[in-house]
């Protein structure tokens, strides 16, 4: 051989050669345990089993898995939000692991005891799923932990003794389980112990004495449980406490002198219990204090002024207690108070000049007191003022002008006081106001202010138990965002203005004004009394043509359903004889299936692909049509019912690359999660390929808004479609996750099952069609029109943040119940375009809303704005400015859950 081509073959060798030794380069112990957790938790984007040798699926580098620097031993899992499940105890076989994480997974049943196995384990977090029984005594063998998680699951029975062996132990996390007993003292013994919580389980006991001796305690959270006694001194001794929240617990005694030594406390939470006394001077010194909330307690005295020390104070909620005397000037000079929580006590005087200056002041709530000022006239020197709750007082004067200076009010509440005069007409200039304004029990005169009829945020308003006089002004037509009124007992007359929320509120909201008529009252007004013999004879005249019409009408329509059945007859017999030809003709003409299979062993039985093939060939049977394919229903002969996806011909060559598409869809069935549609099977004949899924009853997400929503029984729900929402957002979520763009994201893809979960279509497409996975550049421009975000145009490239743009029009859908592309917005106009202009049309944001929905409850309408604020962050005109997918699913479980 030439020199040359030995060197050819060296090289050649060489790079074989090293890609092998890091194919094999973990033990073979180690490669066999990981290949059998795969097998037995399916783990998406982990390499075909048994396969590493000679293939790019090296083990270290399949995604969660961290190796050692020689890749021989596997350091680290990280395999958290994959809705895994499984047995978890072959884990414990890999004994150089040092971080697990489990986390928001499917897992259940008991913790596996051989997991205390693995000495050298740091950091474990099992948080997040449905783990049951009690903790195992065998962690004590962990003893290298550093951090435990065990939050979110289902456990049972007590802290087991046997983990103070755990002596590095810096975070223990057990909260929202079902755990008893008592706090165990062995945790004030821990030197390193930085973080403890348990909230939300059953603890009972008191909180051990020494626990405070735990002298790197940085945080400690035990709300919602069921603790006794007094909150120990010792826990502010060692001075480097930063975060205490005991709320809702049984603990009583009064709050202790030593709380003032923490000089690092930043959070204080401890209301809800049964704490008693005053709160001691000395938490002045806490000069970190950030917030603090001791409402729902029998503490008394005074507010302590030395709260002025505090100066990076935001939040004092001293709510709910005995606290007597005046409000304290000296809070006012808090530069960061945001919210001032003081209702349900017994303070009397003013309400201090110096906190209505403040100006990062938010939140103001002193009501149910005995507050007996005046309203200041500076009432709105905070410029930053939402929430300004007065009521319940023996608050007098009038309503200051300068109320109209509260240009960012949400909520204004002055009611239950001893106010007169009349109701300003600056208030109509609170265009923000939304949440209510309440004057009620009060001693107003004078009319209502048309300028109230500006309110168009306005949910409820209420003027009730008053002197006003004069007629309800027409102008309050205006305030479109009403839903709870009342006007009764004053002096008010004339006729109630035609105005839904009007006409759908109770009797109740209007009587007690003798001179008011109209809808809702039984009263008639003058104007409509229509008695006299000429309305007689109209009325009787007009049921005299109504009869005759409806005679004509009926004969009519009698005559045509008879012309009808004889004709539908006739064509029931040509339909007959044209499907017998066809079934005929189909046998002789039937495609071969060149390729097949059912992935789930126990419906093999149960499906037959050429039903399939011939379910997909019948209009009929078309249940949606996309961009890339249409579905079909499809009833097997066993009754079992599947929903078959035909490919369109977007790019054939998948048919010709059979082997690769075959793996795909094989790899795609193994993707486990709730929120995606994964094929359960597959035929291939000709140039055609048919994916086979599991019937989703319900249609899709198109239907429901833009069909089921228009017809008349049509009840409104609108936490369905928020749980739509965010089961797309979570199987949006997961495919990024696995670096898997969608390119088609549109509200036709989008499947409800049985309970109106959501499933999302389409995933195959971006498999079989985009081979790089990732940002790919296709042949024409993906999606479907109204979803394209406005790059495409240019970049011609499918991308995360293009999802993101397509998934805010679906929300958008969600929240208008209008088409992406409607006529009616005009040319060139689309839903995104249409939303964003509203505010250039003069439209406020609730008249975007779907009023069916909106306009049934408070809490409708505020979800629905906040989920509107997503939606328009998703459709921001620059991708860069779109958040990720992960980041809009926990913007809208926050507004679910709140």
């Amino acid at each position: 051989m030439g020199e040359g081509l030995w060197v050819l073959l060296l090289v050649l060798c060489s790079g074989f050669l090293s890609r092998f030794d890091l194919a094999v380069s973990l033990s073979r112990d180690e490669a066999a345990t990981v290949i059998a957790i795969n097998e037995e938790l399916r783990i998406p984007g982990w390499g075909v089993t048994g396969n590493a040798s000679g293939s790019s699926d090296v083990y270290c580098s399949w995604p969660g898995i961290r190796c050692d620097a020689q890749n021989s031993t596997v350091e680290e899992l990280h395999l958290s939000r994959l809705f895994l499940g499984g047995n978890l105890s072959l884990i414990s076989q890999l004994a150089a692991l040092k971080k697990l994480d489990l986390a928001a997974n499917s897992f259940r049943g008991p913790i596996p005891p051989s997991l205390g196995n693995l000495s050298k384990l740091e950091f474990l977090d099992m948080s997040m799923n449905m783990f049951s029984g009690s903790i195992p005594k065998e962690l004590s063998g962990l003893r290298s932990l550093k951090a435990l998680n065990f939050s979110d699951n289902l456990l049972v029975g007590e802290i087991p003794g046997e983990l103070r062996q755990l002596e590095k132990l810096e975070e223990f996390q057990v909260s929202s389980n079902s755990l008893n007993g008592s706090i165990p003292a062995w945790l004030g013994n821990s030197s390193s112990l930085r973080v403890f919580a348990a909230y939300e389980n059953e603890l009972g006991g008191e909180i051990p004495e020494n626990l405070g001796n735990a002298s790197q305690l940085r945080s400690l959270n035990l709300h919602s449980n069921r603790l006794e006694g007094n909150i120990p001194k010792n826990l502010f001794a060692a001075g480097k406490l930063q975060v205490l929240i005991l709320t809702q617990n049984r603990l009583g005694g009064e709050i202790p002198d030593e709380i003032g030594s923490c000089q690092s406390l930043s959070s204080v939470r401890i209301g809800d219990n049964n704490l008693v006394g005053a709160i001691p001077p000395t938490i002045g010194n806490a000069s970190s204090l950030t917030y603090f909330e001791a409402d729902n307690n029998n503490l008394s005295g005074v507010i302590a002024p030395e709260f002025a020390l505090c100066s990076n104070l935001t939040l004092l909620n001293l709510a709910s207690n005995g606290f007597n005397g005046t409000i304290p000037e000296e809070l006012g000079s808090l530069p960061d108070l945001q919210e001032l929580i003081l209702y349900g006590n017994s303070f009397f005087g003013e309400i201090p000049l110096s906190i209505l200056g403040s100006k990062n002041l938010n939140k103001l709530d002193v009501s149910n007191n005995r507050l007996n000022g005046t309203i200041p006239a500076e009432i709105c020197n905070g410029s930053r003022l939402q929430y300004l709750v007065l009521g319940e007082n023996l608050i007098k004067g009038e309503i200051p002008h300068g109320i109209g200076n509260c240009i960012k009010l949400l909520e204004l509440h002055l009611g239950s006081n001893y106010l007169t005069g009349s109701i300003p007409t600056e208030i109509g200039r609170l265009k923000n106001l939304q949440i209510s304004l309440n004057l009620s029990f009060n001693h107003l005169h004078g009319g209502l202010p048309s300028e109230l009829g500006k309110l168009d945020k306005l949910v409820s308003l209420d003027v009730s138990n008053n002197k006003l006089s004069g007629p309800i002004p027409p102008e309050f037509r205006g305030m479109m965002s009403l839903i709870e009124v009342n006007f009764s007992n004053n002096l008010l007359a004339g006729p109630i203005p035609e105005f839904v929320p009007f006409q759908k509120s109770p009797n109740s909201s209007f009587s007690g004004n003798v001179g008011l008529c109209g809808v809702p009252l039984n009263s008639l007004c003058d104007g409509s009394n229509v008695d006299s013999h000429e309305g007689l004879h109209h009325r009787v005249s007009y049921k005299i043509v109504l009869a005759v019409v409806g005679s004509g009408a009926a004969v009519f329509v009698a005559v045509s359903i008879v012309v009808l059945l004889f004709m539908m007859r006739e064509r029931q017999e040509k339909v007959a004889r044209a499907s017998r030809a066809a079934e005929k003709d189909e046998t002789n003409n039937r495609p071969t299936i060149v390729a097949g299979n059912i992935f789930i062993e126990n419906l093999k039985q149960a499906i037959d692909l050429d039903s399939s093939v011939q379910a997909t060939l019948k209009d009929s049977n078309i249940v949606s049509t996309g961009t890339f394919s249409t579905v079909y229903k499809v009833v097997m002969p066993s009754g079992l019912v599947l929903l078959v996806k035909r490919l369109k011909s977007v790019d054939r060559s998948i048919i010709h690359h059979q082997s690769k598409m075959i793996r795909e869809l094989d790899r795609l069935s193994r993707l486990s999660h709730v929120n995606l549609m994964t094929p359960i099977g597959y035929a291939i004949y000709e140039d055609v390929a048919l994916l086979l899924h599991c019937y989703l009853p319900n249609g899709t997400l198109a239907q429901l808004l833009h069909v089921v929503s228009k017809e008349p029984e049509y009840e409104p729900d609108w936490p369905r479609r928020l749980s739509i929402a965010i089961g797309v957002a979570e199987g949006l979520a997961f495919l990024h996750h696995l670096a898997v763009i969608h390119l088609d994201i549109c509200s036709g893809i989008v499947f409800l099952d049985a309970d109106f979960n959501a499933v999302v279509g389409e995933i195959e497409i971006s498999k079989l069609l985009d081979p790089s996975r990732g940002t790919a550049s296709i042949s024409a421009v993906a999606g479907s029109f109204g979803y394209i975000p406005p790059e495409y145009a240019y970049t011609m490239q499918v991308t995360a943040p293009g999802n993101v743009y397509s998934y805010g029009v679906i929300l958008l859908e969600i929240l208008t119940t209008r088409l992406p592309v409607d006529e009616v917005f005009g040319e060139g106009t689309d839903l995104v375009k249409w939303v964003q202009g509203a505010p250039m049309r003069g439209e406020t944001p609730e008249q975007i809303l779907d009023a069916k929905l909106s306009t049934v409850s408070f809490t409708w309408r505020k979800e629905m704005l906040a989920v509107l604020r997503v939606a328009l962050l998703c459709t921001d005109n620059i991708p860069a400015k779109r958040p990720k997918m992960k980041k809009v699913l926990e913007m809208l479980q926050e507004v679910k859950q709140n």
